[in-house]
């Protein structure tokens, strides 16, 4: 990390920092506990029906989901800790203290819930590519860019759809939550976002641009994979699944443009 780039804006320029503070407070609003969960009330995740081997067919495949979360928001903990310790600027500071927390409470969900469930399944390893690309990047902005511009946001749809199949339980409770989370976590990315480009030169703003195209591809590999307990799942919805990916990576796409961004050499992975 190239933390001689990281430079405090003088004080006279902290109105700049009006969205991100915003965000914080809006952070502090939404704080919520795992023990305020319906643990108890509902059912972990949704009740297989038919025979013993089709619920148990239908409980690994929600424990390969609850899986790939766990293992998502573990390696978001390590990616929100180091943006607080590098972040330079006091309001970005204060709402990466919000982040940490937040990621360590989803962490705490999760672990919570796939216990309930029976275990943890094959992990992900396109999610690791994706963290080890935003935890070795070389400067504050690709950091921010890849974790809340891009992966923050595209990641929000997935917890709308699982809240959709689990109609009933604590999963579809704490999806909805996460829901709101991220997108926090990403309204405040791209706050912060803007006040790290404002005197950003070609080359930084072309360095994310080569960022963005390393992501996509991970992320779709990301999106569209499926361990052994959701393969035959994953194969009938195949073609829907790489449509809604298509959308998902189209709306990332004009976020950054909306940042000043020139997209056009933006590779799509499709």
């Amino acid at each position: 990390m190239a933390t001689g780039q990281l430079i405090e804006m003088p004080a006279e320029g902290r109105e700049a920092f009006t969205g991100v503070l915003r965000f914080y407070d809006l952070a502090k609003r939404q704080e919520w506990q795992v023990k305020g969960l319906p643990w108890g009330e509902l059912a972990p995740i949704p009740e297989g029906k038919g025979t013993p081997q089709r619920q148990a067919r239908r409980k690994d495949m929600w424990r390969s989901v609850l899986t790939q979360q766990l293992q998502a928001d573990m390696l978001a903990c390590d990616m929100a800790s180091q943006l607080l310790n590098i972040a330079p600027d006091h309001e970005a500071k204060l709402y990466y203290s919000t982040m940490v927390q937040d990621e360590s409470r989803h962490t705490e969900a999760w672990l919570k819930l796939v216990g309930e469930a029976g275990g943890t399944a094959e992990r992900d390893p396109h999610l690791d590519n994706l963290a080890h690309m935003t935890l070795e990047a070389d400067t504050l902005q690709e950091k921010v860019f890849l974790m809340q511009v891009f992966y923050e946001r595209l990641i929000i749809s997935r917890f709308r759809l699982i809240a959709r199949s689990s109609r009933g339980t604590v999963l579809e409770d704490l999806c909805n939550r996460l829901a709101t989370d991220d997108g926090i976590h990403h309204g405040a990315g791209m706050a912060y976002e803007r006040v790290l480009l404002q005197n950003a030169d070609k080359k930084t703003q072309r360095k994310l641009v080569d960022a963005a195209n390393r992501l996509l591809p991970e992320f779709a590999a990301h999106a569209m994979w499926r361990p052994k307990e959701r393969a035959w799942i994953g194969r009938m919805m195949e073609a829907r699944d790489a449509e809604r990916l298509k959308e998902d990576l189209e709306i990332g796409v004009r976020l950054a443009e909306s940042l000043g961004l020139d997209v056009s050499d933006v590779e799509m992975p499709f």
